[in-house]
């Protein structure tokens, strides 16, 4: 990874330039070696009890099964290989997996590999990115916090849509930045760009365009070149994002209806509608028809706000350097002020702290569904500004100024990780007076930075990373040392966030509960660990061979436990799901026991779908269990209006589905949907036997009262 010579001069000071590591100990024997060891701790790091998670989110598992059995449920993001309905979200970031799992078969590592791997590219981009300008140290810096970042380390451990998008918005950001570099070639960096924004909208719609903005604006001010040449450039990038985004958004709006499955999370079987709706504007205003209700101020996402990436939820999973991040932006800003226009360093900070300031924004007021790993999006920006920032205050550490603003990024990041580590009194609380110690000490040092002898100046340099790294490092740690599954998942330590409202192992993991989607209960099933090992604290339950929380695990805010089979109290039964279904099924896949799954897969072949449930996460579990098609009725909420009851009668006496299953999470009704589902169980029980296998309840679509 070396730089070529024509590549930007240092960072000018009050008119003269000042020395970076750039271009001085680019070659120095280290560099190489560090950079490979970076990444191959991040892979470690990353892999380490990797299959503790399970199918994690069984929902995107689901998915990721039927692709790697059908190309079309590949192509289309199928939930099950028999094309019922799609996830909703497009599905880009399934066909890695799905490759994976057409290669490999299906288990938890095939699934979650793929994402290790995007976590260990999103590193190495970023070093890339931050190393062309600010020097292989900066670069270091900015790849070890984006690896130690609880969040990231979630993330990139997990199969939701996430992982990919921040790996293409980092690539998006450097392809940018080698655009600002030099008119020549200029135009090459813009469209892959606009490639990789195209690819990120395949993976999570409109969240992938938060960026473009700063982006498309600190190209066209301070980019080289006429005005008119820097326009046609971001005009044919433009067009290079809708065409490779567009392609397939295009083939599904134009593919008949009839022949493809249901759009999920649609109310009128239209991707364009799901993108500009319920994961468009819905998630802004908070109007998310077919959801299962939006927030608003101290509503069922919680309050919004500038101070909610700082709040109990969300502070433990990005936050700990936030602040600093923030500080060291305002620093390069002021450090390059009197920069000629082009100036790449000044670009630089312009273009990853506009992209950091526009995302916080969107992230702190938006009033639609928001759960805590969506701020990994965040972390490439944080870790960038933190690597630039301190690199450039340190090498103008000899002006007062400067290293007043290294002294204060240092206690105020000590300071904070003081408070979010107080958070979890009982867990390591030595630790937080070490970082507290540690900072004060760091500060004062790179106070008197440009006055004492480099080597200890350097010596404070390193303390204080040290201690601005040790909280995140060890949330991280706890992180990967635990599994995580089902719809909402958080890192760090058990009883981190939430305002202490987790119980049990903690929220987002075996046994957790918190509130979601307005209810009380799990983001959780009770301990389903399909494909590999549950948390160490669980008892197997006998006769499933799935592990399960002793005394089922955790307790609601209230103190209520909750019932046996994972349901919860002050939930009507209709929005109940099946054994360990957390939230009805809504949560994360219901567990199947031996005895249902022999029954589902005997005559399996004779059947289209060999069951049906409402909710998507309640068909999954089966699915997963079995490897064999079952229909999502409602998608994900149960809210869908897919298939309607006349469907699926139709289907029923042409003899394609065996069972349905008797609880379903969502119901149709009761989640905000339009009550479909809801008629299609109520047909049910009056038309069909009722069948008890195991643990699990089924109606025999094949015996009729």
């Amino acid at each position: 990874m070396t730089t070529p010579s024509t590549a930007a001069p240092a960072v000018p000071r009050a008119g003269r330039p000042a020395r970076l590591l750039r271009g001085r100990a680019e070659d120095a024997p280290w560099v190489r070696p560090a950079f490979l060891g970076l990444l191959t701790v991040t892979t470690v790091l990353y892999l380490w009890n990797l299959s503790a998670s399970g199918y994690a989110n069984s929902f995107y598992s689901a998915a990721v099964q039927a692709g790697a059995e059908s190309w079309k449920a590949f192509f289309f993001g199928s939930l099950d290989a028999a094309n019922a309905i799609t996830v909703d979200k497009p599905p880009a970031a399934l066909w890695p997996m799905a490759l994976s799992v057409r290669l490999f078969g299906l288990g938890s590592w095939q699934i979650l590999v793929p994402e290790v791997l995007m976590g260990v590219a999103t590193v190495a981009v970023l070093y890339a990115a931050v190393r062309r300008r600010f020097g292989a140290g900066a670069g270091l810096i900015a790849g070890g916090v984006l690896a130690l970042t609880p969040v990231a380390a979630l993330m990139f451990r997990f199969n939701n849509p996430d992982a990919l998008l921040a790996l293409l918005m980092t690539v998006a950001v450097y392809c940018v930045l080698r655009a600002l570099e030099q008119d020549a070639g200029a135009a090459k960096w813009l469209v892959w760009a606009g490639v990789a924004f195209g690819f990120a909208f395949l993976a999570k719609t409109l969240q992938a365009f938060l960026i473009l903005p700063p982006l498309a604006l600190v190209y066209g001010a301070c980019a080289p070149g006429a005005i008119g040449r820097r326009i046609g450039r971001l005009a044919l990038a433009g067009l290079a994002t809708v065409v490779s985004g567009g392609w397939w958004v295009a083939l599904v709006e134009l593919w008949p209806a009839s022949s493809r499955p249901y759009v999920g999370g649609s109310q009128n079987n239209s991707f364009l509608e799901l993108t500009f709706g319920y994961n468009g504007l819905g998630r802004i205003n908070g109007n998310e028809t077919g959801s299962v209700g939006g927030g608003g101020r101290g509503g069922g996402w919680g309050e919004t706000g500038i101070g909610r990436m700082f709040n109990d939820s969300v502070g433990g999973q990005i936050s700990w350097l936030l602040p600093a991040a923030l500080i060291l932006l305002v620093a390069g800003l002021v450090v390059t002020r009197r920069a000629p226009r082009t100036d790449t360093a000044r670009s630089a900070f312009l273009v990853w702290g506009g992209s950091l300031l526009i995302t916080l924004a969107v992230f702190s007021f938006m009033a639609g569904i928001f759960h805590e790993y969506y701020t990994v999006a965040l972390a490439p920006y944080v870790a960038a500004l933190v690597g630039m920032g301190a690199t450039v205050l340190w090498e103008e550490r000899t002006r007062l100024v400067a290293s007043a603003a290294l002294a204060v990024t240092a206690a105020v990041t000590a300071v904070w990780a003081w408070s979010l580590l107080g958070r979890t009194p009982d867990w390591a609380p030595w630790l937080r007076w070490a970082v507290l110690v540690a900072g004060a000490v760091a500060a004062l040092g790179l106070w008197c930075a440009g006055r004492v002898d480099r080597r200890l100046g350097l010596g404070f340099a390193g303390l204080g990373l040290a201690a601005g790294l040790a909280g995140p490092c060890a949330y991280t740690l706890a992180t990967v040392d635990s599994g995580h599954q089902g719809s909402i998942v958080t890192a760090g330590p058990a009883g981190a966030g939430f305002g202490g409202m987790r119980g049990g192992p903690g929220g987002g993991r075996d046994g957790g509960t918190r509130m979601a989607y307005g209810f009380p209960g799990g983001g959780q099933t009770a301990g389903q660990t399909p494909g590999g090992p549950g948390r160490q604290d669980q008892s197997q339950d006998q006769g499933q061979g799935r592990m399960q929380p002793p005394g089922q695990g955790a307790r609601t805010p209230g103190g209520q436990a909750p019932a046996p089979g994972g349901r919860l109290p002050g939930i009507p039964a209709a929005e109940r799901g099946g054994p360990g279904g957390g939230m009805g099924g809504l949560l994360n896949g219901a567990t199947v026991g031996a005895a249902a799954k022999a029954a589902l897969l005997k005559g399996a072949d004779d059947y289209t779908w060999v069951a049906a449930a409402v909710g998507a996460q309640n068909a999954a579990g089966y699915q997963l269990a079995t490897e064999k098609p079952v229909m999502a009725i409602g998608g994900f909420n149960g809210s869908d209006p897919s298939p309607t009851l006349d469907e699926f009668k139709r289907y029923v006496a042409e003899g394609r589905i065996h069972y349905l299953v008797a609880s379903g999470g969502g119901g149709g009704g009761g989640m905000g949907g339009n009550g479909t589902s809801a008629r299609i169980t109520a047909w049910v029980q009056d038309a069909f036997e009722q069948v008890t296998v195991g643990t699990s309840t089924f109606y025999d679509l094949t015996a009729p009262k």
